[in-house]
């Protein structure tokens, strides 16, 4: 007899998915009874928080959906956190979740890991929760997760299987993954629209977020047919090659930036929700765009959103990007100011930097430089925050992190372990801080013994600094942000990972060069105060 969970075991697979993050429990044996011979690999971290961030580095990193396994009740409240991240950056996650026997539910009559109801707990931080009702429900209910993940705006997807139904038969179902419709294209009037306002401008400018992770090729070819200067967010750094002339670096938010801004005549923004911590992180105040604004997105509500559109074009940006090209010319030679202004502004913005930021740029690009193409993977860290002003990231999707948007603690080494699995051949940087590593240090022994071969870079100023810095700036009396910190190297040893001490940047680069891409963890502490004195 195929039980429900081992039919949805099958499901998965036939979907391409390869990899599943969980913690046993008795609300989900169930499950592991189908994961056993299926071609799905387990993981096991130490935390439900430490799954979510492990399937969100991994969605990033592969292009595909992260999936979790989770117990009913405790589970589901351990992991909304990172479903609360991946939500508020569009990634694509599958939650499924036990519940108790559909007869108990929502009677409070004290069951094991009883909620009163999952569902409204979920509802701010997934695109859809489901509860499956009947194991004929499964594949239709499958099939609109992938649907959403890959032809909307992504998000976390949670379905939640009675524990009956997880042991009901499922015999006779059609288990065969199910065609998957295509994400829209951008209406041909709208493109029209579009066409003509950017035809009509000297001074284009192109802002470019996440949502257009997957379109590199085609965005770095309408910026060189229009001549405009480029700016990435976060989640889109390494769209543009590091060495692109018409790239700015992270100014959106800074004086030097918003004067550019102010100069172009027409403005395209491609999957960007123009949001607070990407293009008003200084408090300068909201954008103000006086030229008309082009927007490109697969959520119509952020065409409709603060920023209003002159021009919505609802659609895939990559297709939309492609759409453009197709009936833009080659801008002529009045399109010559714009390498020399994205030059003369970045120039301006690194003039600016203190010492401090001017170390912390050259950790990061020191990582960069020493690495064959490196994937680093950020919590909210200096170092990272610095990376948000002056990081070029070689490629796309190398370059994530909790500095922006929810802005979450713990994610970075679990969400880099994650982005491991998905890339093994590639070298993959967490780094963290070390307020940041004692939210989630108990996933470097689930590294250990999964062997992923992360390296973890240990940003240790003993310190919550940026909240001290914070306070000590509007002259708050400081207060719970000089933390004790562990022995880490101690830690290290304890999780059976080797520990390594860099005390500078001579020291960092020759680590780098004999680690390479390790197949096992390894930690790298650097001391803050040591690394920016020297």
């Amino acid at each position: 007899m195929t039980r429900c969970a081992q039919a949805l075991v099958q499901l998965l697979e036939g979907y391409g998915v390869e990899t599943v993050f969980g913690i046993p429990g008795v609300h989900t044996v169930e499950l592991y009874r189908g994961l056993h011979g299926s071609r799905l690999q387990h993981v096991s971290p130490r935390h439900e928080q430490g799954a979510g961030f492990m399937a969100d580095g991994y969605a990033r990193a592969s292009g595909k959906p992260g999936v979790c396994f989770i117990i009913t009740g405790p589970g589901m409240t351990n992991i909304i956190t990172a479903m609360g991240q991946a939500y508020a950056d569009s990634v694509p996650m599958l939650v499924i979740s036990t519940c108790n026997r559909r007869e108990h539910l929502r009677l409070g009559h004290g069951h094991l890991h009883e909620l009163p109801d999952q569902r409204a707990l979920v509802a701010g931080v997934c695109a859809f929760s489901h509860t499956l009702q009947h194991p004929s429900q499964l594949p239709e209910v499958l099939a609109r997760a992938f649907a959403l993940f890959g032809c909307t705006r992504p998000r976390p997807v949670h379905i939640e299987i009675p524990l009956d139904v997880l042991e009901m038969p499922a015999d006779g179902l059609d288990l065969r993954p199910r065609a998957l419709p295509a994400a829209p294209a951008p209406a041909a009037t709208a493109i029209a629209g579009a066409v003509e306002l950017i035809q009509a401008a000297k001074r284009p400018l192109i802002l470019a977020g996440g949502g257009a992770r997957r379109a590199s090729e085609a965005l770095t070819a309408l910026a060189e047919r229009l001549q405009a200067p480029v700016a990435l967010t976060t989640n889109a750094r390494g769209l543009l090659a590091p060495e692109h002339p018409l790239l700015l670096d992270g100014v959106q938010s800074s004086a030097h930036g918003r004067e550019l801004f102010a100069e172009a005549d027409v403005v395209l923004a491609v999957g960007t929700e123009l949001g607070e911590t990407d293009y008003d992180f200084f408090g300068l105040g909201p954008l103000q765009f006086k030229a008309p604004l082009i927007r490109l997105d697969i959520d119509p509500l952020q065409i409709l959103g603060l920023q209003a559109a002159t021009v919505g074009l609802l659609g895939d940006a990559e297709q939309g990007l492609l759409a453009l090209l197709a009936q833009l010319p080659q801008r002529g030679a009045d399109g010559a100011w714009a390498a020399a202004r994205v030059s003369r502004v970045n120039a301006l913005e690194q003039a600016g930097w203190t010492a401090k930021q001017n170390r912390m740029q050259a950790l990061l690009d020191t990582l960069r430089d020493c690495l064959p193409q490196p994937l680093i993977v950020g919590d909210s860290t200096q170092p990272v925050y610095q990376g948000a002003l002056g990081y070029r990231a070689p490629t796309p999707n190398s370059w994530f992190n909790a500095g922006s948007g929810y802005g979450t603690l713990g994610y970075g080494l679990p969400a880099a372990i994650g982005a491991k699995l998905a890339q093994p051949l590639r070298p993959v940087v967490a780094l963290v801080g070390d307020g940041g590593l004692q939210f989630s240090s108990a996933e470097l022994i689930a590294a250990r013994e999964a062997g992923v071969g992360v390296i973890l870079l240990l940003w240790n100023n003993g310190s919550y600094a940026e909240i001290r810095d914070y306070m000590n700036a509007r002259a708050v009396p400081l207060l719970g942000v000089d933390i004790l910190t562990p022995d880490f190297a101690a830690l290290a040893q304890s999780c059976h990972v080797t520990h390594h001490q860099a005390s500078n940047l001579q020291v960092l680069r020759e680590l780098l060069g004999q680690l390479g891409n390790c197949h096992e963890p390894v930690m790298i502490e650097v001391d803050a105060a040591t690394f920016l004195a020297d």
